[in-house]
């Protein structure tokens, strides 16, 4: 069996030494969607939730999220992200939320991008709770991740 790699010697919990490995272009897309009844979904295509512009305030918590990640998920490395976007689809009984997120850095950044569309979906519940209360979120996903010594677009 292979040594685990977020697991010391003794079998306690460690950060990977990312120290050796060499800097390259590295960029994340996730995905994930929140499933509202029809009413909500009207509200929010006409901005007239009472908590105000769902999709422009969960993108900018989504944004901010992604910048945190590492002080939310234990053993995440701090990356110098250098773009996050979010893309939200209002579908006929679901939004989808796309992230894409990029670095220039020596690990992967999918965690960022998974919590940016996790955070950004989290905040369309806080923002439409009171009038939907059979929401539902699901299928967070990672789309892609990719590596490179040339920069990602």
């Amino acid at each position: 069996m292979e040594k685990l790699s977020h697991v010391d010697d003794e079998g306690c919990a460690n950060m990977v030494d990312i120290s050796e490995k060499r800097i390259q272009f590295r960029s994340a897309c996730a995905e994930g969607f929140i499933h509202l009844q029809p009413e909500t979904i009207r509200l929010v295509k006409e901005n007239k939730m009472k908590k105000g512009d769902v999709i422009s305030v969960a993108k900018i918590a989504g944004i901010q999220a992604c910048k945190k990640t590492s002080e939310l998920i234990p053993l995440c490395h701090p990356l110098q992200i250098t773009k996050v976007d979010l893309k939200t689809e209002i579908l006929e009984d679901r939004i989808r939320v796309i992230s894409f997120v990029k670095c220039c850095g020596q690990t992967g950044i999918e965690m960022e991008a998974l919590t940016a569309v996790s955070i950004t979906l989290l905040t369309i519940y806080d923002m439409s709770k009171a009038v939907d209360k059979q929401m539902v979120i699901g299928n967070i996903k990672l789309i892609e991740k990719k590596k490179s010594d040339q920069e990602i677009n």
